[in-house]
Parts: C-alpha cells; sequence; structure tokens
C-alpha cells in the first residue's frame, strides 16, 4: 500500500502518515474538550440571524460525517488512502466539522427553560450520565476504530487490517445504536435551553434518527442476512417496535456480503 522507490519504502510516507495518526489522536481529545463546553451552554455572540448561520453549521457536521461512511465513498478514498489510514481521516473530518461549528456558532438570548434547584441538579446528571454511556457505548465497539487509532497502529507496524468481527455484546444485546442514543442524550439534557440549543436539538435529533437507518443499511450491506437476523432481533432504539428503527418484521431478500477490510457490525457510528 505504501509508495517504493526501487523497491525502498518512500521515508516521508512514513513521516507523514505517523505525523497523521498522532495529529488526529490529539484533535480528537481538544474536540471532546470543546464539544462538553458546548453543550454545557458555554457562552458565544449573538445575532438576529442565528437560526440561518446556525442550521448551516449544524448541517455542514451531519452532511459530511453521513457522506464519508457511504461505502462507495469508503471504497473510492481507498484508491488514494490505505485502508488503515480511514479511520484516521474520516475522524479529522468529524473534529473539524465540530470544531467549525463550535467556532462560528451564535447564541440566542431567548431562553425556552432554565431549570433550578432539583430539576436544574437532575438534569446536569442526566447530562454526565450520557457522556458516561457514550464511553461505554464506545468501548463495547472499541473507542480506537472510532478514532482511528486501532487502525493507524496496525499502519504504523505493517501489519494488515484484520477484519473486525460482528459480536454484539453489553448494550448492543438490546438496541442497536446505543451510541447514537447517548448522544441524543448530549443534546437534550440541558437545564438551561436557549432557541440556538433548541435548534441544534432537532436538527442533530433528525440526524442522529436518519444516521442510525443508515448505519442499517450499510452494516446489511457488509454483513448480509448476518445482520439481518440481527434486526429481527433486536429493535435499533427502545420504544420503537416496527419502522425502519424497529425490529426487522419481514425476511429480506438475501443481501451478499461484500468483502470490505476491516468492516463489521462494529464500524464506526
Amino acid at each position: 500500500m505504501e509508495a517504493h522507490v526501487n523497491g525502498v519504502t518512500a521515508p516521508w510516507r512514513r513521516i507523514a502518515g505517523t505525523a497523521f495518526g498522532l495529529g488526529t489522536q490529539l484533535l480528537f481529545l481538544v474536540t471532546v474538550w470543546y464539544l462538553f463546553w458546548f453543550l454545557y451552554g458555554d457562552g458565544r455572540a449573538s445575532s438576529p440571524h442565528f437560526w440561518l448561520i446556525d442550521s448551516l453549521l449544524a448541517l455542514q457536521f451531519a452532511v459530511v460525517h453521513s457522506w464519508l461512511l457511504l461505502p462507495s465513498v469508503r471504497e473510492g478514498l481507498k484508491r488514494w488512502l490505505p485502508a488503515e489510514l480511514y479511520g484516521c481521516l474520516f475522524c479529522v473530518a468529524t473534529c473539524l466539522g465540530l470544531l467549525v461549528a463550535f467556532a462560528f456558532w451564535h447564541r440566542s438570548p431567548v431562553v425556552l427553560w432554565n431549570l433550578q434547584g432539583p430539576l436544574g441538579v437532575a438534569m446536569q446528571v442526566a447530562f454526565g450520565l450520557s457522556w458516561a454511556a457514550l464511553l461505554y457505548s464506545l468501548s463495547l465497539t472499541g473507542l480506537g476504530y472510532q478514532t482511528g487509532l486501532t487502525q493507524w497502529l496496525y499502519w504504523l507496524r505493517r501489519q494488515r487490517l484484520p477484519r473486525r468481527e460482528f459480536e454484539p455484546r453489553g448494550a448492543y444485546r438490546w438496541l442497536r445504536h446505543p451510541v447514537y442514543l447517548s448522544f441524543l442524550g448530549l443534546v437534550w439534557f440541558t437545564p438551561r435551553m436557549t432557541l440556538d440549543h433548541a435548534l441544534l436539538t432537532g436538527l442533530w435529533t433528525v440526524y442522529i434518527f436518519f444516521g442510525s437507518y443508515l448505519k442499517d443499511q450499510r452494516l446489511a450491506h457488509y454483513l448480509g442476512e448476518r445482520y439481518r437476523a440481527y434486526q429481527r432481533r433486536v429493535a435499533g432504539y427502545p420504544l420503537l417496535p416496527w419502522g425502519p428503527l424497529g425490529k426487522l418484521r419481514t425476511r429480506p431478500a438475501a443481501v451478499t456480503p461484500v468483502p470490505a477490510q476491516g468492516s463489521s457490525g462494529r464500524q464506526a457510528a
């Protein structure tokens, strides 16, 4: 996968790939820090046109995030990038999309609710528990896969990336999308809901449910009937007994799994 010059691996490829992997992990940590304070309600500039600016900022993240996960896009980019570095590319694009939103987001002075006392504390606890649930859910799928670290380490050791096995465990035995459900908690549980936060919550809630549907389709594309059988056993979300994110009701036509390096039921969310 690496370029060779007269049978010798080009050293700049190794240097660039190593720097790319290290920089990706640092960028991820910085983004998580800013994400916490952004969702917690850190103050920003206000604007009478916040709804247009903020809508575009929320949508740019959702569109790029989903586009990069499309199997056709993934396979196309592998022509130019080693498979082991794709996870880092996805993580960088995700982080940059979030940081752009944080940097240019405009707050609204309109407050829909501002909970005080026990209710405010309860909402803050729920916000903290959503972070804990997110980390737990990501650990079930391999946090290193979410940031590209695991794949990058295989590249660094010049080892071929193994195929990830589909093994539902923990919360995945009860619902198909615990990571997305945890993220819903992050955007909904806030003691102070401003109009711009409500806009963000609404747009990202729609995106999360649509993204969950796309993830089901993507994993069915890679895993075929094995994932469809999982969909028939486990609903996407609690309290959704039917529909595209409920349990699959009918046996679909067989879907031929597509061999894909590193693809499985534990893909990045």
